[in-house]
């Protein structure tokens, strides 16, 4: 009887897990728990709110090539990551996000929609097959986004790459961008040579992406609608003009704005008359917002970096590091923002340095900066400098990194408080990108033209343009998508085990190099006993030649064991760490648990000992 009451016993409980498994499945559907130590699988809040707030449908195609990439694990698993993320979005979407996976087997009707939507084809090296991981979104209209190609390199700006695409496709219309200028972007007639200029790179790839409105110096108001209004150098205002960027920013209008110190690429500098190029001054004007709001840069200053100077020719065949002219790279790029996350190096000449005043209530995010060993010096110093050499003396670094770009957000006062009307805005929430640098969107400080067959190819050797383009786009986005950030990435490397790697590998280069300065003074004392030899009979070795070559194959031998020791000694390392390891997952936390539970055991077989008692 007793075993039959423990076997229907175990029957109920089997009944009970199978039925509470399949009530969990239907009462759980959609519930996720997120474990990750970045939280990889939780959407930003930017994000969510964006894919709430869709009013219509959006369908995202992922082209991916199954069959091709089948000897790529690492792409197959950065593919797998971006269908997680797709799903998470067109989970959170209420149904308008619709996401299609389509595999473009060659010559097929999918490999032909691909390239209709333009996305990438990366030829593999085994053969003629090629390899699609691009993303095409559509809306219900006729509007087209494309990511041609999704690398992984990218992957830390994976949500925010979609998240825009999906931005851009809920709005109606191409966004209007407005550029206030008196630099001619747009080319112009050169009085000099009687000829028209061609447009200015950056122009025409920010032509090519949004709807572009160039706006005179001398109007008095905005025209709307405006999604972004960039300023390039911008000279003195209105006061009318002024209140117009003011109600414009603090009414949610985004603003990229390009104040320069000393604009080597004015338009004075091209005047007839040259005593007016060398005195006019050419700092850029500073709205009286950014001002109000705390927003400081002394105008008639520039950052002289002394660690970042980039070489120029003042006289041909003798280059010359100038201060003012300096290179941004990577480590003084903002590493985890969208707008320079990706990019290599920045040109700025002649740049000023911005800084937030202490009262101020607005966030100040640093993207771009000097190095430590930079400094200010007067920006008239640059219009009779002959020798850029001279300004190496003349810099003093401080041991600041001195901001040349940088974000800044928030809620901010309004800098005409006497002003009224229905329309007046006091406040508002701001959101600009400002950089203290017009030159950097000239074509000599970022890109080379070459003819080529009747076309102009742009071949840029900076990020400059990239640098513009990726300020506008972020710009253009609501707060939502302003607010994505950059991302952890899903992989995890051996962080220990890449140090030991890297320090065998410095051993290997250090005793590889030893040998090679064996192997060179070797020779060299060979040709030295060669040539004192008074002999025609050179094929014949000398005593003295032989007992070199003799050691120096000795200690080559010799150093060859010391190389097969460092690899020994890098893999019994790195078999060490992996018996450590198996010890902890094997022995030492199963032994944890025991313990854990026998300590737990032995409190309760107290604790009813001393309840009997």
């Amino acid at each position: 009887m007793r075993n039959w009451y423990s076997a229907s016993a175990l029957i109920v409980l089997a009944v009970l897990f199978l039925g509470l498994t399949m009530l969990s499945g239907t009462a759980l559907k959609g519930f996720r728990i997120d474990l990750t130590e970045h939280r990889l699988y939780t959407l930003s809040d930017g994000t969510r709110n964006l894919l709430a707030n869709l009013d219509e449908p959006i369908t995202l195609h992922f082209f991916f090539s199954e069959d091709t990439s089948g000897d790529f694990p690492m792409v197959r698993n950065f593919a797998r990551r971006v269908q997680e993320l797709l799903d998470e979005m067109a989970a959170r979407s209420g149904g308008n996000l619709q996401v299609r996976r389509i595999d473009p087997r060659p010559f097929s009707e999918e490999e032909d929609q691909a390239a209709r939507f333009g996305l990438e084809a990366v030829p593999l090296a085994r053969g003629t097959d090629s390899l699609y991981m691009g993303i095409a979104g559509t809306n219900l209209i006729d509007g087209l986004e494309v990511i041609p190609f999704l690398s992984p390199a990218r992957e830390e700006f994976l949500e925010y790459d979609l998240a825009r695409m999906i931005y851009v496709l809920s709005l109606p219309d191409r966004p209007r961008v407005g550029i206030l200028t008196k630099l001619p972007l747009d080319g112009g007639f050169d009085f000099r040579t009687g000829q028209r200029q061609p447009a200015w790179a950056v122009y025409d790839q920010i032509s090519q992406l949004f709807d572009v409105e160039l706006l005179e110096p001398d109007i008095d108001v905005l025209p709307a609608p405006l999604d972004v209004l960039v300023l390039i150098h911008p000279d003195e205002f209105s006061e009318e003009l002024d209140y117009a960027v003011d109600q414009f920013m603090l009414g949610g209008g985004r603003v990229l704005a390009f104040i320069d110190p000393f604009s080597e690429t004015d338009p004075v500098t091209a005047a007839d008359d040259p005593t007016a190029a060398l005195t006019a001054d050419r700092s850029s004007y500073m709205p009286p917002s950014f001002a109000a709001w705390g927003l400081e840069m002394e105008p008639d200053r520039f950052v002289a970096d002394l660690g970042l100077a980039l070489q120029v020719n003042v006289e041909p065949g003798r280059p010359t590091r100038h201060p003012g002219i300096i290179g941004i790279d990577r480590r003084h790029l903002a590493a985890d923002d969208v707008v320079t996350g990706d990019l290599e190096t920045i040109n700025v000449s002649s740049a000023g340095a911005f800084s937030l005043s202490a009262d101020s209530a607005l966030v100040f995010e640093p993207l771009l900066t000097s190095s430590d060993r930079a400094g200010l010096l007067d920006a008239d110093r640059l219009r009779f400098l002959g020798d850029p050499s001279e300004l190496v003396a003349e810099a003093t670094p401080t041991g600041e990194r001195y901001v040349i770009a940088a974000r800044i957000s928030g809620e901010a006062d309004t800098a005409f408080p006497d002003r009224n009307g229905d329309d007046h805005l006091a406040s508002g929430l701001v959101n600009a990108i400002v950089v203290a640098d017009a030159d950097l969107l000239a074509d000599r400080f970022w890109v080379q033209r070459q003819q080529f067959f009747g076309s102009t190819i742009l071949n840029p050797f900076a990020d400059n343009g990239s640098f513009a383009i990726n300020a506008i786009d972020h710009l253009i986005g609501n707060a939502d998508l302003i607010s994505v950030r950059s991302r952890a990435t899903s992989a995890r490397p051996f962080d220990l085990v890449n140090d030991l790697r890297r320090e065998a590998e410095r051993n290997l280069r250090a005793t590889e190099q030893r040998l090679e300065g064996e192997l060179a003074e070797t020779e060299r004392r060979l040709t030295e006993l060669q040539q004192a030899r008074g002999d025609t009979d050179l094929s014949v070795l000398t005593p003295e030649q032989e007992a070199e070559i003799d050691r120096f194959m000795s200690q080559r031998l010799e150093i060859r064991q010391q190389l097969r020791q460092v690899r020994r000694d890098l893999d019994r390392d790195i078999e060490a760490l992996g018996n450590r390891l198996k010890i902890i997952n094997i022995a030492l936390v199963p032994a944890l648990v025991t313990l854990f539970a026998l300590w737990l055991a032995w409190r309760r077989h107290r604790a009813l000992k001393e309840a009997k008692r």
